[in-house]
Protein backbone atom coordinates (compact mmCIF):
# COMPACT_ATOMS: atom_id res chain seq x y z
CA UNK A 1 0.00 0.00 0.00
CA UNK A 2 3.12 1.81 0.63
CA UNK A 3 4.25 2.08 -3.07
CA UNK A 4 0.25 1.72 -4.46
CA UNK A 5 0.30 5.30 -2.53
CA UNK A 6 2.99 7.54 -4.87
CA UNK A 7 0.38 6.97 -7.67
CA UNK A 8 -1.80 9.71 -5.45
CA UNK A 9 1.05 11.87 -5.53
CA UNK A 10 0.35 14.79 -7.35
CA UNK A 11 -3.23 15.67 -6.49
CA UNK A 12 -1.90 17.82 -3.11
CA UNK A 13 -0.25 20.36 -6.48
CA UNK A 14 -3.71 20.75 -7.11
CA UNK A 15 -4.33 22.53 -3.65
CA UNK A 16 -1.17 24.94 -4.54
CA UNK A 17 -1.92 25.64 -8.14
CA UNK A 18 -5.65 26.61 -7.16
CA UNK A 19 -4.45 29.99 -5.79
CA UNK A 20 -2.99 31.15 -8.74
CA UNK A 21 -4.82 29.21 -11.60
CA UNK A 22 -7.94 29.59 -10.50
CA UNK A 23 -10.80 26.84 -9.85
CA UNK A 24 -12.35 26.66 -13.10
CA UNK A 25 -8.63 26.22 -14.50
CA UNK A 26 -7.74 23.13 -11.99
CA UNK A 27 -11.67 21.30 -12.63
CA UNK A 28 -11.18 21.77 -16.49
CA UNK A 29 -7.62 20.54 -16.70
CA UNK A 30 -7.91 17.55 -14.12
CA UNK A 31 -10.33 15.89 -16.75
CA UNK A 32 -7.13 15.97 -18.78
CA UNK A 33 -4.89 14.85 -16.45
CA UNK A 34 -7.00 12.65 -15.07
CA UNK A 35 -7.12 10.73 -17.92
CA UNK A 36 -3.74 10.23 -19.00
CA UNK A 37 -3.11 8.96 -15.35
CA UNK A 38 -5.58 5.87 -15.46
CA UNK A 39 -4.40 5.60 -19.18
CA UNK A 40 -0.55 5.61 -18.26
CA UNK A 41 -1.11 3.32 -14.98
CA UNK A 42 -3.40 0.82 -16.63
CA UNK A 43 -0.92 0.60 -19.42
CA UNK A 44 1.95 0.20 -17.32
CA UNK A 45 0.09 -2.39 -15.17
CA UNK A 46 -0.75 -4.28 -18.81
CA UNK A 47 3.25 -4.48 -19.61
CA UNK A 48 3.93 -5.67 -16.83
CA UNK A 49 1.10 -9.04 -17.00
CA UNK A 50 2.55 -10.00 -20.51
CA UNK A 51 5.82 -9.37 -19.43
CA UNK A 52 6.20 -11.45 -15.61
CA UNK A 53 9.04 -13.30 -16.57
CA UNK A 54 11.26 -10.70 -18.00
CA UNK A 55 10.51 -8.18 -15.08
CA UNK A 56 13.20 -7.28 -12.41
CA UNK A 57 13.12 -4.99 -9.25
CA UNK A 58 15.15 -2.62 -10.84
CA UNK A 59 12.81 -2.42 -13.91
CA UNK A 60 10.90 0.70 -14.52
CA UNK A 61 7.80 0.07 -16.86
CA UNK A 62 7.57 3.60 -17.67
CA UNK A 63 10.46 3.57 -20.00
CA UNK A 64 10.40 -0.58 -20.64
CA UNK A 65 6.97 -0.19 -22.16
CA UNK A 66 8.31 2.22 -24.99
CA UNK A 67 10.32 1.75 -28.08
CA UNK A 68 13.90 1.98 -28.31
CA UNK A 69 13.85 4.99 -30.94
CA UNK A 70 11.16 6.87 -29.33
CA UNK A 71 13.23 6.56 -25.11
CA UNK A 72 14.99 10.06 -25.72
CA UNK A 73 11.68 11.59 -26.30
CA UNK A 74 10.42 9.60 -23.24
CA UNK A 75 12.98 11.36 -21.31
CA UNK A 76 12.13 14.58 -22.19
CA UNK A 77 8.54 14.27 -21.42
CA UNK A 78 9.40 12.97 -18.44
CA UNK A 79 11.73 16.05 -17.21
CA UNK A 80 9.46 18.18 -18.51
CA UNK A 81 6.93 16.42 -15.93
CA UNK A 82 9.21 17.50 -13.36
CA UNK A 83 9.80 20.81 -14.23
CA UNK A 84 5.76 21.05 -14.05
CA UNK A 85 5.67 19.74 -10.43
CA UNK A 86 8.44 21.45 -9.24
CA UNK A 87 7.06 24.75 -10.20
CA UNK A 88 3.96 23.71 -8.07
CA UNK A 89 6.23 23.52 -5.42
CA UNK A 90 7.98 26.78 -6.28
CA UNK A 91 4.80 28.59 -6.30
CA UNK A 92 3.17 27.14 -3.34
CA UNK A 93 6.36 28.06 -1.11
CA UNK A 94 5.97 31.87 -2.46
CA UNK A 95 1.96 31.67 -1.33
CA UNK A 96 2.94 30.27 1.83
CA UNK A 97 5.57 32.03 3.25
CA UNK A 98 3.70 35.32 1.69
CA UNK A 99 0.61 34.40 3.95
CA UNK A 100 2.93 33.25 6.93
CA UNK A 101 4.33 36.60 6.96
CA UNK A 102 1.22 38.82 6.80
CA UNK A 103 -0.46 36.03 9.68
CA UNK A 104 3.20 36.99 11.79
CA UNK A 105 3.79 33.65 11.32
CA UNK A 106 7.17 33.65 9.77
CA UNK A 107 10.15 36.50 9.66
CA UNK A 108 9.89 39.35 7.45
CA UNK A 109 11.88 38.83 4.45
CA UNK A 110 12.20 40.50 0.78
CA UNK A 111 9.40 39.78 -1.73
CA UNK A 112 9.71 41.21 -5.73
CA UNK A 113 7.02 41.48 -8.25
CA UNK A 114 7.68 40.79 -11.28
CA UNK A 115 4.33 41.85 -12.40
CA UNK A 116 1.46 43.85 -11.72
CA UNK A 117 -0.68 40.74 -12.54
CA UNK A 118 -2.19 39.37 -9.11
CA UNK A 119 -0.45 36.54 -7.19
CA UNK A 120 3.17 36.69 -8.97
CA UNK A 121 5.64 37.16 -6.74
CA UNK A 122 9.35 35.95 -6.14
CA UNK A 123 11.05 35.24 -2.80
CA UNK A 124 14.87 35.01 -3.49
CA UNK A 125 15.86 34.01 -0.40
CA UNK A 126 12.79 31.12 -0.26
CA UNK A 127 14.32 30.06 -3.76
CA UNK A 128 17.59 29.82 -2.31
CA UNK A 129 16.43 27.67 0.31
CA UNK A 130 14.86 25.59 -1.72
CA UNK A 131 17.78 25.62 -3.83
CA UNK A 132 20.25 23.92 -0.96
CA UNK A 133 17.40 21.68 0.19
CA UNK A 134 17.65 20.10 -3.01
CA UNK A 135 21.39 19.21 -3.41
CA UNK A 136 21.18 18.33 0.52
CA UNK A 137 18.59 15.64 -0.17
CA UNK A 138 20.36 14.42 -3.25
CA UNK A 139 23.99 14.27 -1.08
CA UNK A 140 21.66 12.00 1.30
CA UNK A 141 19.21 9.82 -0.79
CA UNK A 142 21.52 9.41 -3.89
CA UNK A 143 18.35 8.18 -6.06
CA UNK A 144 14.71 8.87 -7.03
CA UNK A 145 14.35 5.09 -5.48
CA UNK A 146 15.60 5.98 -2.02
CA UNK A 147 13.44 9.16 -1.86
CA UNK A 148 10.22 7.39 -2.10
CA UNK A 149 9.91 6.65 1.59
CA UNK A 150 10.68 10.31 2.10
CA UNK A 151 8.06 11.68 -0.41
CA UNK A 152 5.16 8.91 0.25
CA UNK A 153 5.12 9.98 3.83
CA UNK A 154 5.06 13.34 3.32
CA UNK A 155 2.17 13.82 0.75
CA UNK A 156 0.27 11.45 3.19
CA UNK A 157 0.67 13.77 6.31
CA UNK A 158 -0.49 16.75 3.94
CA UNK A 159 -3.58 14.97 3.01
CA UNK A 160 -4.35 14.13 6.31
CA UNK A 161 -3.94 17.89 7.63
CA UNK A 162 -6.31 18.67 4.38
CA UNK A 163 -8.94 16.18 5.63
CA UNK A 164 -8.58 17.37 9.45
CA UNK A 165 -8.88 21.34 8.07
CA UNK A 166 -11.93 19.99 5.97
CA UNK A 167 -13.53 19.04 9.06
CA UNK A 168 -13.11 22.12 10.75
CA UNK A 169 -14.61 24.03 7.26
CA UNK A 170 -17.71 21.87 7.78
CA UNK A 171 -18.39 22.74 10.96
CA UNK A 172 -17.93 26.35 11.03
CA UNK A 173 -20.50 26.13 8.03
CA UNK A 174 -22.99 24.51 10.22
CA UNK A 175 -23.19 20.66 8.43
CA UNK A 176 -25.28 18.10 9.96
CA UNK A 177 -23.04 16.35 12.53
CA UNK A 178 -24.14 13.30 10.79
CA UNK A 179 -22.88 13.76 7.05
CA UNK A 180 -19.55 15.15 8.91
CA UNK A 181 -19.05 12.03 10.45
CA UNK A 182 -19.60 10.35 7.50
CA UNK A 183 -16.84 12.14 5.84
CA UNK A 184 -14.12 11.34 8.75
CA UNK A 185 -15.21 7.71 8.05
CA UNK A 186 -14.65 7.40 5.07
CA UNK A 187 -11.48 9.91 4.37
CA UNK A 188 -9.81 8.98 8.07
CA UNK A 189 -10.00 5.19 7.60
CA UNK A 190 -8.41 5.34 3.47
CA UNK A 191 -5.92 7.85 4.59
CA UNK A 192 -4.96 6.39 8.20
CA UNK A 193 -4.79 3.01 6.16
CA UNK A 194 -2.00 4.94 4.19
CA UNK A 195 -0.41 6.52 6.89
CA UNK A 196 0.14 3.15 8.76
CA UNK A 197 1.60 1.55 5.69
CA UNK A 198 4.05 4.72 4.85
CA UNK A 199 5.28 4.80 8.92
CA UNK A 200 7.01 1.62 8.15
CA UNK A 201 8.94 3.81 5.65
CA UNK A 202 10.27 6.46 8.44
CA UNK A 203 13.48 4.73 9.25
CA UNK A 204 14.40 4.19 5.59
CA UNK A 205 14.09 7.94 4.91
CA UNK A 206 10.48 9.19 6.31
CA UNK A 207 12.67 10.95 9.17
CA UNK A 208 13.93 13.68 6.61
CA UNK A 209 9.79 14.90 5.82
CA UNK A 210 9.48 14.87 9.78
CA UNK A 211 12.62 16.57 10.47
CA UNK A 212 12.15 19.03 7.59
CA UNK A 213 8.56 19.92 9.01
CA UNK A 214 9.71 19.86 13.08
CA UNK A 215 12.13 23.06 11.69
CA UNK A 216 9.42 24.88 9.59
CA UNK A 217 6.57 24.60 12.41
CA UNK A 218 9.19 25.26 15.20
CA UNK A 219 10.09 28.71 13.04
CA UNK A 220 6.21 29.59 12.80
CA UNK A 221 5.76 29.02 16.78
CA UNK A 222 8.45 30.68 17.71
CA UNK A 223 7.21 33.79 15.87
CA UNK A 224 4.29 33.49 17.20
CA UNK A 225 4.43 32.86 20.78
CA UNK A 226 7.39 35.36 20.90
CA UNK A 227 5.37 37.91 19.53
CA UNK A 228 2.47 37.25 21.99
CA UNK A 229 5.18 37.24 25.19
CA UNK A 230 6.21 40.25 23.81
CA UNK A 231 2.47 41.74 23.70
CA UNK A 232 1.64 41.15 27.00
CA UNK A 233 4.20 43.88 27.92
CA UNK A 234 2.41 46.52 25.72
CA UNK A 235 0.02 48.90 27.34
CA UNK A 236 -2.46 51.40 25.96
CA UNK A 237 -3.86 54.75 26.81
CA UNK A 238 -7.32 56.41 26.41
CA UNK A 239 -6.36 58.91 23.50
CA UNK A 240 -8.84 61.05 24.55
CA UNK A 241 -6.66 62.19 27.41
CA UNK A 242 -4.03 63.53 25.71
CA UNK A 243 -5.17 65.10 21.76
CA UNK A 244 -5.39 68.32 23.68
CA UNK A 245 -2.10 68.34 24.70
CA UNK A 246 -0.50 67.27 21.16
CA UNK A 247 -2.70 69.63 19.73
CA UNK A 248 -1.24 72.10 21.98
CA UNK A 249 2.27 71.08 21.67
CA UNK A 250 1.92 71.71 17.65
CA UNK A 251 0.67 75.44 18.20
CA UNK A 252 3.88 75.89 21.06
CA UNK A 253 6.49 77.71 18.69
CA UNK A 254 8.92 77.66 21.70
CA UNK A 255 9.39 73.22 20.87
CA UNK A 256 11.08 72.90 17.51
CA UNK A 257 9.92 71.83 15.37
CA UNK A 258 10.48 68.20 14.44
CA UNK A 259 8.42 67.40 11.32
CA UNK A 260 5.55 69.18 8.88
CA UNK A 261 3.64 65.99 8.89
CA UNK A 262 4.72 63.20 11.53
CA UNK A 263 3.54 59.64 11.21
CA UNK A 264 3.52 56.95 13.79
CA UNK A 265 2.47 53.13 13.52
CA UNK A 266 0.53 52.08 16.20
CA UNK A 267 -0.46 48.50 17.63
CA UNK A 268 -3.80 49.60 18.94
CA UNK A 269 -6.86 47.85 18.02
CA UNK A 270 -9.62 50.23 19.17
CA UNK A 271 -10.13 53.77 17.89
CA UNK A 272 -9.97 55.11 21.77
CA UNK A 273 -6.54 53.78 22.72
CA UNK A 274 -2.74 54.68 22.08
CA UNK A 275 -0.02 52.89 22.98
CA UNK A 276 2.09 54.46 25.97
CA UNK A 277 5.43 54.11 24.45
CA UNK A 278 3.81 56.22 21.82
CA UNK A 279 2.90 58.64 24.05
CA UNK A 280 5.97 58.38 25.67
CA UNK A 281 7.98 58.40 22.69
CA UNK A 282 5.66 61.92 21.18
CA UNK A 283 5.76 63.81 24.34
CA UNK A 284 8.54 62.54 27.25
CA UNK A 285 11.23 61.81 25.04
CA UNK A 286 11.75 64.53 22.67
CA UNK A 287 8.97 66.59 22.58
CA UNK A 288 7.96 66.29 18.61
CA UNK A 289 5.86 69.46 16.97
CA UNK A 290 4.32 68.90 13.49
CA UNK A 291 1.61 70.52 12.00
CA UNK A 292 -0.04 67.12 11.68
CA UNK A 293 0.04 64.07 12.91
CA UNK A 294 -0.84 60.71 11.99
CA UNK A 295 -1.43 57.05 13.42
CA UNK A 296 -1.22 54.51 10.79
CA UNK A 297 -3.04 50.95 12.33
CA UNK A 298 -2.88 47.47 9.78
CA UNK A 299 -5.93 45.12 11.14
CA UNK A 300 -4.64 42.00 8.95
CA UNK A 301 -7.96 40.20 7.89
CA UNK A 302 -9.01 36.21 7.40
CA UNK A 303 -10.32 37.14 4.15
CA UNK A 304 -7.49 36.98 1.05
CA UNK A 305 -7.64 39.60 -1.26
CA UNK A 306 -9.40 42.50 0.74
CA UNK A 307 -7.97 46.38 0.73
CA UNK A 308 -9.83 48.95 1.94
CA UNK A 309 -8.97 51.37 4.88
CA UNK A 310 -10.74 54.32 6.93
CA UNK A 311 -9.62 57.79 7.79
CA UNK A 312 -10.56 59.00 11.25
CA UNK A 313 -10.09 62.45 12.33
CA UNK A 314 -9.36 62.64 15.98
CA UNK A 315 -8.70 66.30 16.18
CA UNK A 316 -10.09 68.98 13.73
CA UNK A 317 -7.36 69.17 11.44
CA UNK A 318 -4.60 68.68 13.37
CA UNK A 319 -4.61 64.49 14.78
CA UNK A 320 -5.64 62.00 12.16
CA UNK A 321 -5.70 58.20 12.39
CA UNK A 322 -5.89 55.35 9.19
CA UNK A 323 -6.85 52.26 9.88
CA UNK A 324 -5.89 49.57 6.73
CA UNK A 325 -7.63 46.41 6.64
CA UNK A 326 -5.76 43.99 4.54
CA UNK A 327 -6.34 40.46 3.36
CA UNK A 328 -3.46 38.02 4.54
CA UNK A 329 -2.15 37.18 0.86
CA UNK A 330 -2.39 41.11 0.19
CA UNK A 331 1.46 42.64 0.89
CA UNK A 332 1.52 45.62 3.55
CA UNK A 333 3.10 48.04 1.55
CA UNK A 334 2.30 50.64 3.63
CA UNK A 335 4.41 53.10 1.86
CA UNK A 336 2.03 52.83 -0.93
CA UNK A 337 -1.51 52.60 0.45
CA UNK A 338 -0.35 56.21 2.85
CA UNK A 339 0.09 57.99 -0.09
CA UNK A 340 -2.60 56.86 -2.15
CA UNK A 341 -4.93 58.03 0.69
CA UNK A 342 -2.97 61.45 1.16
CA UNK A 343 -3.99 61.89 -2.67
CA UNK A 344 -7.34 60.80 -1.93
CA UNK A 345 -7.27 63.22 0.40
CA UNK A 346 -6.01 66.73 -1.05
CA UNK A 347 -8.42 65.82 -4.12
CA UNK A 348 -11.30 65.54 -1.80
CA UNK A 349 -9.98 69.41 -0.38
CA UNK A 350 -9.56 67.47 3.57
CA UNK A 351 -5.97 67.68 3.94
CA UNK A 352 -3.44 70.99 2.44
CA UNK A 353 -0.05 68.94 1.83
CA UNK A 354 1.56 72.40 0.83
CA UNK A 355 4.43 73.08 2.98
CA UNK A 356 3.32 76.17 5.66
CA UNK A 357 6.97 77.65 5.63
CA UNK A 358 6.14 80.84 4.13
CA UNK A 359 9.32 80.28 2.10
CA UNK A 360 8.18 77.35 0.30
CA UNK A 361 4.74 77.79 0.66
CA UNK A 362 4.76 80.63 -2.24
CA UNK A 363 6.22 78.17 -4.38
CA UNK A 364 4.43 75.05 -3.68
CA UNK A 365 6.65 72.91 -2.14
CA UNK A 366 5.11 69.74 -0.89
CA UNK A 367 5.53 69.60 3.16
CA UNK A 368 8.09 67.46 4.33
CA UNK A 369 7.17 64.18 6.24
CA UNK A 370 9.03 61.93 8.89
CA UNK A 371 8.02 58.52 10.24
CA UNK A 372 8.78 57.34 13.45
CA UNK A 373 9.56 53.68 14.42
CA UNK A 374 9.30 52.01 17.80
CA UNK A 375 11.62 49.39 18.06
CA UNK A 376 9.83 47.41 21.15
CA UNK A 377 12.44 45.50 22.59
CA UNK A 378 11.96 43.77 26.43
CA UNK A 379 15.29 44.31 27.39
CA UNK A 380 14.80 42.40 30.85
CA UNK A 381 13.34 38.90 30.93
CA UNK A 382 15.12 37.67 34.25
CA UNK A 383 11.48 37.14 35.98
CA UNK A 384 10.51 35.06 33.00
CA UNK A 385 10.31 31.24 32.79
CA UNK A 386 12.94 29.81 31.27
CA UNK A 387 11.00 28.62 28.18
CA UNK A 388 9.69 32.12 27.65
CA UNK A 389 12.89 33.22 27.81
CA UNK A 390 14.42 31.02 25.01
CA UNK A 391 11.67 31.62 23.04
CA UNK A 392 11.53 35.50 23.65
CA UNK A 393 15.09 35.16 22.69
CA UNK A 394 15.00 32.63 19.35
CA UNK A 395 12.11 35.43 18.77
CA UNK A 396 14.58 38.03 18.12
CA UNK A 397 17.19 36.62 16.49
CA UNK A 398 14.71 35.33 13.59
CA UNK A 399 13.37 39.07 13.60
CA UNK A 400 17.01 40.11 12.92
CA UNK A 401 17.66 37.74 9.96
CA UNK A 402 14.05 39.00 8.47
CA UNK A 403 14.39 42.97 6.73
CA UNK A 404 12.73 44.36 9.71
CA UNK A 405 9.18 46.66 9.55
CA UNK A 406 10.63 49.89 7.69
CA UNK A 407 11.55 48.10 4.37
CA UNK A 408 8.55 45.19 5.16
CA UNK A 409 6.26 48.48 4.92
CA UNK A 410 8.38 50.44 1.56
CA UNK A 411 9.37 53.20 4.16
CA UNK A 412 12.40 55.36 2.40
CA UNK A 413 15.00 54.85 5.50
CA UNK A 414 15.73 58.25 5.25
CA UNK A 415 12.26 59.71 6.55
CA UNK A 416 12.19 56.98 9.13
CA UNK A 417 13.54 57.63 12.83
CA UNK A 418 14.19 54.41 14.85
CA UNK A 419 13.80 54.87 18.42
CA UNK A 420 14.19 52.01 20.47
CA UNK A 421 11.83 51.35 22.86
CA UNK A 422 12.26 49.58 26.24
CA UNK A 423 9.32 46.89 26.92
CA UNK A 424 10.05 46.23 30.67
CA UNK A 425 8.91 43.48 32.61
CA UNK A 426 7.68 44.01 36.30
CA UNK A 427 9.12 42.23 39.13
CA UNK A 428 6.62 39.81 40.75
CA UNK A 429 8.65 40.04 44.02
CA UNK A 430 7.66 42.83 46.43
CA UNK A 431 10.78 42.02 48.05
CA UNK A 432 12.37 44.08 45.45
CA UNK A 433 11.04 47.31 46.39
CA UNK A 434 13.31 50.00 47.18
CA UNK A 435 13.35 51.86 50.12
CA UNK A 436 14.54 54.49 51.77
CA UNK A 437 18.43 54.08 53.52
CA UNK A 438 18.79 53.92 57.20
CA UNK A 439 21.97 53.34 58.83
CA UNK A 440 21.86 50.97 61.50
CA UNK A 441 25.50 51.24 62.55
CA UNK A 442 26.38 54.88 63.42
CA UNK A 443 30.08 55.56 63.74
Amino acid sequence: MGAVFLSTTGAEALYTDLGHCGIKNIRTSWVFVKTMLVVNYLGQGAWVLQNLESVQGSTNPFYSIMPHWFLPVGIIMATTAAVVASQALITGSYTLISEAISLNFWPKIRIKYPSLAKGQMYIPAINWILYFSCILVILIFQSSENMEAAYGLSITFTMMMTTILMIFYLKTRKVNLFLIGLFVMVYITIEGAFLIANLEKFAHGGWFTVLAALIISSIMFIMYRGRQIRNRFLSFLTIKEYLPIINELSQDTTVPKYASQLVYTTHADRLTDIEEKTIYSLLKRQPKRADVYWFLHVDILDEPNTLEYKVTELHEKRIYRIDFYLGFKVQPRIADYFNQVLLSMKEDGKIDLISNYPSLRQFNIPADFRFVHLDRRVNKIFDLPFHERVTLNMYYLLKRVGIGDIKAYGLDITMVTVEMIPLTIPAKSKSLVIKPYCDKHPE
